[in-house]
């Protein structure tokens, strides 16, 4: 009997107040399969790891990944965990914190473009972050990460 591991990934969601309210940093995937989607293809900047290896460490590392930048320092507040529809597991926080979009330095993948081509190309991990108020960030946000917003608008409420 095989057992699979849930993939799990931890990721930071900055935020901010302005005169329009509230604001998150959400970043758009990049590659090929994401380039012409809007809704459900925005994120919380974050990636996996491995057990073993704290949650929180992980989501710290993985923006410095994502976006090239060092993590904010700042009160983190804890917003729990959810399950995607591909069944990984995203645990993330949420740091007040300002950042400017075109600061972002992005980590790349490596795949195989076009597909059956043999030819691998590099991409973005995300083509683009931008601050969002809350009800854009629903309508473009992975489903199950919409529940990041709701709690953080909890906490900042």
């Amino acid at each position: 009997m095989t057992v699979r591991r849930t993939k799990r990934s931890a990721g930071l969601l900055l935020f901010r107040h302005t005169h329009e309210g509230l604001q998150v940093l959400l970043g758009h995937m990049g590659g090929p399969l994401w380039a012409k989607k809007d809704a459900g293809a925005w994120t919380v900047p974050k990636g996996e790891y491995e057990p073993g290896e704290p949650a929180w460490e992980a989501a710290r590392r993985e923006f410095r990944e994502e976006l090239g930048l060092a993590p904010p320092d700042g009160e983190a507040v804890p917003l729990g965990e959810v399950v995607q529809k591909n069944g990984k597991s995203v645990t993330a926080w949420a740091v007040e914190a300002d950042l400017d979009p075109a600061s972002i330095d992005p980590g790349t993948f490596t795949m195989e473009w076009p597909p059956r081509s043999g030819r691998t190309r590099e991409f973005p991990e995300l083509d683009r972050v931008a601050w969002l108020g809350l009800d854009r960030a629903r309508e473009v946000i992975i489903t199950a990460q919409a529940a990041f917003l709701d709690r953080l608008a909890e906490h900042s409420g």
